[in-house]
């Protein structure tokens, strides 16, 4: 596992140093994920939520070729309205730090700066995973081999509906990452209460998770564990609508050649402006559901050590 050199700020640092409860925050959701000024509220109003469940965020990003780990107003306010943030995985830091230039982490680049610092918790909104016709196109989300090596507990509404699902769980299982239900045997699609495909286990309470990640970090295991949180179905999408877009989106990003990196931005956007704004609010939703709920499991973890 690389070495990062980070700057944490001082409520950051402060909170590791003393035992408190984290979340890890990630960067790409408000830089590329939402429109601006949409995405600014977003942020801080996560951090607002951590706050209000008993534990203390640090949003991740590179400002300046600085790795930081908790960021300033000012930072935030860069990350959100700058015009050249570039999206980073892992294999991007030494490039982005030697440059000196600003961008914002992935759930990947999130979760290895996190847990160098020893971050147990970190929320997002829907992971990245294996791409539909990836056995042609060999596109594969770097989140995954990434939490296959990992051990930091991961909340999301499980993988973005626009990837190809059983796939991603089938490399999840590879990997040897750990995925639990939260009040749900049935994996959660992003936009979608429930996916179409089972989980083995189910959670009920923060404290049920943060006794399994106490296990798991005890028996010394090197992967992630992701948490998967379903938005409520009355606020999710209606499935014939999600499914009407996902059609229109996916043929609308092959016929532009897009690919890559450029493929989630793309549909997101896609999704967005054919759903006039109703996916954002549901993009929104989730991920502060899940942040709610990784604050939660922090403070059980940290009650727990």
């Amino acid at each position: 596992m690389p070495t990062y050199a980070v700057s944490k700020s001082p409520e950051v640092q402060e909170a590791l140093a003393s035992g408190k409860p984290v979340v890890a925050l990630e960067s790409t959701l408000i830089a590329h994920g939402l429109p601006y000024p949409e995405n600014l509220q977003v942020a801080t109003d996560l951090e607002s939520d951590v706050r209000s469940n008993g534990a203390v965020p640090a949003t991740i990003a590179v400002i300046n070729g600085v790795i930081k780990v908790g960021l300033t107003t000012s930072d935030l306010e860069m990350i959100a309205s700058g015009s050249d943030v570039a999206k980073l995985g892992p294999r991007d830091l030494p490039a982005i730090v030697a440059l000196g230039k600003t961008g914002a982490t992935t759930v990947a680049s999130t979760s290895v700066i996190a847990q160098s610092v020893g971050i147990k918790l970190f929320a997002t909104g829907g992971l990245g995973g294996v791409h539909r016709d990836a056995n042609q196109t060999y596109d594969e989300s770097t989140d995954l081999t990434t939490l296959g090596n990992t051990p930091i507990a991961v909340v999301s509404a499980g993988v973005k509906s626009i990837l190809d699902v059983p796939a991603t769980l089938e490399r999840l299982e590879t990997l040897g990452v750990l995925v639990l239900g939260f009040q749900t045997k049935k994996f959660p699609g992003f936009y979608l209460t429930d996916s179409g495909y089972d989980l083995e286990w189910q959670v009920d309470s923060p404290l049920a998770v943060a006794q399994i990640l106490k296990q798991h970090e005890q028996m010394k295991y090197q992967t992630a564990t992701i948490i998967a949180n379903p938005i409520s179905e009355e606020l999710q999408l209606p499935k014939a609508l999600h499914e009407q877009i996902l059609t229109a989106g996916l043929v609308a990003a092959k016929q532009a050649g897009i690919t890559g990196k450029q493929a989630t931005p793309f549909l997101l956007e896609f999704f967005h402006r054919e759903t006039k704004g109703e996916s954002l609010r549901v993009n929104i939703d989730v991920v502060r559901s899940n942040a709610r709920l990784a604050a939660q499991i922090a403070v059980k973890l940290s009650e727990l050590k």
